[in-house]
């Protein structure tokens, strides 16, 4: 499809990312006087540290799990939501603890859900110092996931939070749809006849609900590497697609090289007939972390990680990426 053609779109599903952001540009003006903030994690100085946290959960992706009834691997989503945001901010997670909010007590929920988490901390290298879980019948349908992550960083560790022009831009892969966009990609799924039980018309997985549940990459790992070059700033891919990149200054993100999207993309955009432009306003499209960084520190990067050169940072404001200005 080209960006023209009509199909179905993420405020149609339900979720308009322009009213959310403009939602949340309100909360955060109301405490805008209450602490420090950076684009992807709160900040306390305590010393010659600060303390950095974040919050986010795992959204409707737990409604794939609970149709499937499989919840073995949305925890590994919790931790990394939040995780990949610290990650984003230069900071190295320490500790997370999970709030859970069910209708109903469910021993098999809680322990898939805690296996997830478990394996999620033990990927990122940090405590897992508990949580809270919550019975409100009247409240919750279902349940839901969130929680949050607190790591400690100097202010020399802290990327500075801004590209600069003249910038490499350096992707990393990411595992799939990750916990961003699920209610569109739910609602092309099981549109028509589809079901999640349906066969997967792609390698790698046997169901569709096994494909959309795969989970989020945690970049833990990517941080000792990041530490060893100039880093100017990072993105970590969620809501909003490729237009996340933005975050990074107000600059033109010339993508030329993209990393390849997996499959399942693929498979949401035809079975929904969406459009191009709208997929990668809403998805990650394969690449789930970005850096900017001088010229000089790419190569090197890359040599170091799974990352590759994807790009380059200009004067402008758009992110043009596979034919589109986003």
């Amino acid at each position: 499809m080209t960006e023209d053609d009509e199909g179905m779109t993420y405020a149609e599903a339900g979720v308009d990312i322009d009213a959310s952001e403009a939602a949340t540009a309100a909360l955060v003006d109301a405490v805008a006087d209450v602490g420090n903030t950076t684009d992807y994690a709160g900040l306390v100085p305590m010393g010659e540290q600060y303390l950095a946290l974040a919050t986010d959960g795992v959204g409707t992706k737990l409604l794939v799990a609970e149709a499937v009834e499989d919840y073995s691997t949305v925890g590994i989503d919790c931790i990394a939501m939040n995780v990949n945001d610290l990650i984003a901010a230069g900071v190295e997670p320490a500790a997370f603890v999970d709030y859970l909010a069910v209708d109903e007590p469910n021993e098999s929920l809680t322990a898939q859900l805690g296996e997830g988490l478990a394996r999620g901390a033990d990927e990122a290298d940090m405590a897992l110092v508990g949580g809270e879980t919550a019975v409100m019948p009247e409240v919750v349908k279902g349940f839901d996931l969130a929680g949050t992550v607190a790591g400690l960083a100097t202010e020399d560790e802290l990327f500075p939070g801004e590209a600069q022009a003249g910038d490499a831009l350096v992707g990393f892969p990411s595992s799939g749809i990750h916990s961003n966009g699920l209610t569109l990609a739910r609602q092309t799924a099981t549109a028509g006849d589809g079901d999640y039980d349906d066969d997967y018309p792609y390698e790698g997985y046997e169901t569709v609900g096994e494909a959309l549940l795969e989970p989020t990459r945690i970049y833990a790992y990517l941080l000792e590497h990041l530490r060893g070059v100039d880093v100017h700033a990072a993105a970590h891919v969620t809501g909003g697609g490729w237009t996340n990149l933005s975050r990074m200054g107000e600059y033109a993100y010339e993508v030329a090289d993209p990393l390849p999207a997996q499959d399942v993309f693929a498979f949401v955009q035809e079975r929904g007939d969406v459009s191009d432009e709208e997929m990668h306003r809403t998805f990650n499209m394969g690449t789930g972390f970005v850096v900017a960084l001088p010229e000089a520190d790419a190569e090197s990067l890359v040599e170091a990680t799974d990352g590759e050169r994807i790009g380059t940072v200009a004067e402008g404001d758009s992110v043009e990426v596979r034919g589109l200005s986003l």
